[in-house]
């Protein structure tokens, strides 16, 4: 397996983690997913797009992640 093959692989199984992770909590985020210009570049790190949400979901992120901190 190629470093590439498996930075690419990386990339998709932390996106559907998160994903995963989200809904768990009644989040989704419809634009989540793997951001392609990153794999066409030859110097960096795969990412994952978070994209785009409503306010509500922006809120209910922002309420998970309080109660996380707050354990």
């Amino acid at each position: 397996m190629s470093l590439h093959h498996s930075a690419h692989d990386e990339v998709h199984a932390g996106a559907e983690e998160l994903r995963t992770a989200l809904k768990d909590h009644g989040i989704t985020l419809p634009s989540l997913g793997v951001d392609l210009p990153g794999f066409a570049a030859v110097y960096g790190a795969s990412l994952v797009a978070l994209g785009n949400c409503n306010a509500a979901t922006a809120r209910a992120l922002a309420e998970v992640l309080r109660k996380a901190a707050a354990r």
